[in-house]
């Protein structure tokens, strides 16, 4: 292969490493800032998104139950069952999309109050093993006070992390940006 290939190979790569950088910086930029201009509508969207999966599988899982000759009765119904839990989860959720999204956030701030009470219990019982023992425990003990903190108030822990979400997409969005502004071939 001559050098003009091997630069018009890395010059092509160089792109699409580029494009790759600035789509994803630019799509991470704009959720970010519509996370935080329509906080709101934004997680509403993400309920609807989530809604509508419930559906897609809910069908899903009634064809497996109709049409899958291969598995037992018991088998067929429970997919039927499942199914139809999973289409009527959808639509309710669509039918009432702002109490869709505030449970949803209820219960994300629930589950990360949780393993963050974990994560600080786990932390504790790395103790004998490392030679920073204070900076585990203060570790430990910051992240079991910040998941008993969302479990006493899981939907306002929730729109914290929401905003936080935000405002790290926007940065790292328009970090990328400039990365793939800044990229080039010689560096491949």
């Amino acid at each position: 292969m001559s050098t003009e290939a091997i630069d018009n190979e890395l010059d092509r790569a160089s792109t699409v490493i580029r494009t790759a950088w600035g789509v994803g910086g630019l799509v991470a930029l704009v959720i970010g800032v519509l996370i935080l201009v329509w906080p709101g509508k934004t997680a509403a969207v993400v309920a609807a998104v989530i809604a509508i999966y419930a559906i897609i599988t809910g069908l899903v899982y009634l064809g497996l139950g109709i049409f899958a000759k291969r598995y037992g009765i018991w088998a067929r119904i429970g997919h039927l069952v499942l199914g139809a839990l999973f289409i009527i989860g959808g639509v309710v959720a669509l039918a009432n999309l702002r109490t869709a999204t505030e449970l949803l956030a209820i219960v994300l701030g629930i589950t990360v109050g949780i393993l963050w009470i974990i994560e600080g219990v786990a932390a504790l019982t790395l103790l004998r093993g490392v030679p920073s023992k204070v900076w585990v425990i203060i570790y430990a003990v910051i992240t079991i006070i910040a998941g008993i903190i969302l479990l006493f108030s899981p939907l306002y822990g929730a729109l914290a992390l929401w905003w936080l979400l935000g405002i790290s997409l926007v940065v790292m969005g328009a970090v990328q940006i400039v990365r793939a502004l800044r990229f080039s071939a010689e560096r491949l």
